[in-house]
């Protein structure tokens, strides 16, 4: 029995110490502070996807948005080496660019370049096929239709700087099958499979 008795009061003076090392204001460990970086896009559709590039154009991140609606994440950025990134929310209808720069594990957002590439819009009805661009995107256009079998160039057209473009395509008599729609602009390229 005093065996017990000496055994409980040595672990409570262990708890007791214990505790007021807990609660002397010190602490051993300290943990990282993060900066977290809030990207936030309202109406973004589904199947649209959020990259994170380096200025060399390679990708760091990737993620599919899931469902359609108003998107928000957190992002620690502060890890990143310095040099040039930028977010780009790519949609069907078009690419949000946003650059930020890391330097000494501060982000800064250059919110002057940030971009909104506006893509062109290929419908089919039938036999026809549309294509559009919005007047908004006001830079230069050119695109190539090839037949997806063996890749034969069809057609090539270029629209220069503020032109509008509204186009249709007959086709009726074409050879059936998966035609590509590939689009440059601002540096960029846009494919489009059609099946006729």
């Amino acid at each position: 029995m005093k065996n017990l008795a000496r055994k409980s009061l040595v672990a409570i003076g262990l708890m007791m110490s214990l505790s007021t090392l807990a609660n002397d204001g010190t602490s051993i460990i300290k943990e990282k502070e993060n900066k977290v970086t809030n990207m936030r896009f309202e109406n973004v559709a589904q199947g649209s996807t959020l990259t994170i590039k380096d200025e060399n154009g390679l990708v760091l991140y990737n993620e599919a948005i899931k469902q359609t609606g108003d998107y928000s994440k957190g992002f620690d950025l502060t890890s990143l080496p310095n040099g040039d990134y930028f977010f780009e929310l790519n949609s069907e209808l078009k690419i949000v660019v946003i650059p930020f720069k890391v330097n000494l594990s501060e982000v800064v957002f250059d919110k002057e370049s940030e971009d909104s590439i506006y893509k062109p819009v290929v419908r089919t009805k039938d036999n026809m096929v549309y294509v559009s661009r919005t007047v908004i995107e006001q830079t230069p256009l050119s695109y190539k239709i090839y037949y997806a079998n063996n890749y034969d160039l069809v057609h090539s057209i270029d629209f220069e700087e503020l032109e509008e473009v509204k186009k249709a395509y007959d086709f009726s008599t074409a050879k059936k099958g998966n035609y590509v729609f590939v689009f440059e602009s601002k540096g960029r390229k846009f494919t489009k499979n059609v099946k006729i």
